[in-house]
């Protein structure tokens, strides 16, 4: 008996584009359905459920994120978007709206494999209350962390922070989303507010901290945190 191929919906609606991403996609290993446009989109969806979605962030008949929104409203498949150069606003906002992660075109095909393979893993459920990133190990249990073998001491919120990115490995998180879950809504502006608690974990967990090798800033969007081994 065959194994059954991961399953992808891409979604965009340039023909020439498309086919030759459900080609590489193919190649890969995956079995791909394409739609041109969100209506289309969700139909399929709706109809035979896809383990991915690789989502232009504009379309004929409505935006990325709206799109996103929609999927959100009764689907947690993992949603990357494809955006160009110039779209950062509509971006923050797709990813504020639950889209996982993003690539800019033009892009080499292996990295849009690589973020199939972190979105991938983040689906997989995890009962294990230890949390492991390269040589970075943050227990949920018990609040504590190490790093290379060496125990490191967080206040509450440098604690919370962390956990937030680390259950979310290599997902993009923006600056609203975390300031949002860890600060509260009141905080969800206050940007500069994060660079400073980012600034002091990176500290505390980096071995140089000015090139960090952990914690990524994904410029004007936000942050993700990444295993440096992989």
């Amino acid at each position: 008996m065959s194994e059954l191929r991961p399953r992808l919906l891409v979604v965009d609606d340039e023909p020439q584009f498309l086919r030759a991403l459900a080609t590489n996609l193919r190649g890969a290993g995956y079995e791909v359905e394409t739609a041109s446009s969100a209506e289309e989109a969700l139909q399929k969806a709706r109809l035979r459920a896809p383990e991915a979605v690789i989502l232009d962030l504009l379309l004929p008949d409505r935006s990325g994120t709206e799109l996103t929104r929609e999927l959100r409203g009764w689907s947690d498949v993992p949603v990357i978007l494809v955006s160009a150069v110039g779209e950062e606003s509509e971006k923050i906002a797709a990813l504020d709206a639950g889209a996982d992660d993003y690539v800019t075109k033009p892009f080499a095909i292996g990295e849009l494999l690589a973020r199939l393979r972190a979105v991938e893993r983040r689906a997989r459920p995890s009962q294990s209350p230890l949390l492991e990133i390269g040589e970075l190990r943050v227990d949920l249990a018990s609040r504590t962390v190490t790093v290379s073998g060496r125990s490191v001491h967080l206040t509450p919120h440098e604690f919370a922070l962390l956990r937030l990115l680390a259950e979310n490995e290599g997902k993009i998180l923006t600056h609203k989303a975390i300031l949002r879950e860890v600060w509260g809504l009141a905080y969800q502006t206050e940007s500069g507010y994060l660079h400073v608690y980012v600034s002091q974990l990176r500290r505390k967990l980096e071995p140089d901290p000015e090139r960090p090798r952990y914690i990524i800033t994904e410029p004007r969007v936000g942050y993700r945190l990444i295993d440096p081994t992989r």
